[in-house]
């Protein structure tokens, strides 16, 4: 009985900590899971295919490394060129390796739903980005312009426009492979894939800067997402994908969350009832399966 009670109070005192927890648990996962844009290949692989093992393979890879590296790519050799698979996770530079992981993991959850058997695919998340395809890409440099967006114009602000081009400047100059910095309340942000060499980097930022100079002007916040580098600044610091792209899935934290909390409580409430049980029969003789619980 004793043991009974001791495994009731440390089950309620996680369901009460998991419970206390889970808002601010969520919030933190739902700043980098938010989508930004997806892409798919035309070609298509057929079930059960060796491609589709190589990818399985190269996608457990990915999350895999997650845990423990920001980035890394990887290539599962085939008997052939097309099926062979290769593939890359890069997450924002300023993310723990926690929050990297969980984004890669939620990146893979959901690029084969939104490109169901084709050999390409690409996810960027808020937080991170994955790419995988049977065609090699890995260390190639790429300035196609993928996701353009800017914000509505806040007008001909000297002072704004002069923040904004401080800001974008630091971030040309900035060196490395993720930069951000800011001036008074306008943020910026930008990345390179780190298969890009330096200087390839470097080229990368600067041209999606210049971008977004010219393209975005007087807007209060601008994105240039190329093939291999982004950048990106905010008049208020806020992280706008929240407030405009959507993507709604099942693997949302708060849906998560309150299944494990229902599931809890139930296991609370299934082993109060058995300890009733046991002590309505304890007269009488224990019941069969309490004897299987080892009650």
């Amino acid at each position: 009985m004793a043991k009974l009670r001791n495994i009731i109070k440390t089950l309620s005192f996680f369901f009460f900590l998991l419970a206390a927890t889970a808002p601010s648990l969520s919030s933190a996962t739902s700043a980098t899971d938010t989508f930004v844009f997806g892409g798919c290949s035309q070609q298509k692989f057929s079930p059960a295919s060796a491609y589709e093992s190589n990818l399985n393979s190269l996608l457990t890879s990915l999350v895999n490394s997650a845990t423990y590296s920001s980035y890394n790519n990887f290539t599962i050799m085939g008997s052939s060129s097309t099926d062979t698979a290769r593939g890359l996770f890069q997450c924002r530079g300023d993310l723990s390796m926690p929050d990297c992981a969980t984004c890669v993991v939620r990146a893979v959850s959901q690029v084969g739903p939104l490109c169901p058997f084709t050999c390409g695919g690409a996810l960027q998340l808020a937080g991170c980005y994955i790419k995988y395809d049977n065609i090699s890409f890995l260390g190639q440099e790429d300035k196609t312009v993928v996701l353009k967006k800017c914000g509505p114009s806040e007008g001909y602000n000297t002072d704004g426009i002069s923040r904004k081009d401080a800001v974008l400047t630091e971030l040309v100059n900035g060196g490395g492979y993720f930069r951000a910095g800011g001036s008074g309340d306008v943020q910026g942000m930008g990345q390179c894939v780190g298969d890009l060499t330096v200087s390839e980097c470097q080229d990368c930022l600067g041209t999606a800067i210049g971008r977004l100079k010219n393209d975005c002007g007087t807007a209060v916040f601008g994105d240039m997402f190329l093939a291999k580098c982004y950048a990106r600044y905010s008049t208020d610091g806020a992280q706008h994908y929240a407030k405009s792209h959507s993507y709604k899935t099942n693997y949302g934290g708060e849906r998560t969350f309150a299944i494990i909390i229902g599931l809890l409580a139930a296991v609370v409430l299934l082993i109060i009832f058995l300890l009733f049980l046991r002590g309505v029969c304890s007269r009488g003789g224990d019941f069969y399966f309490l004897h299987i619980f080892n009650f």
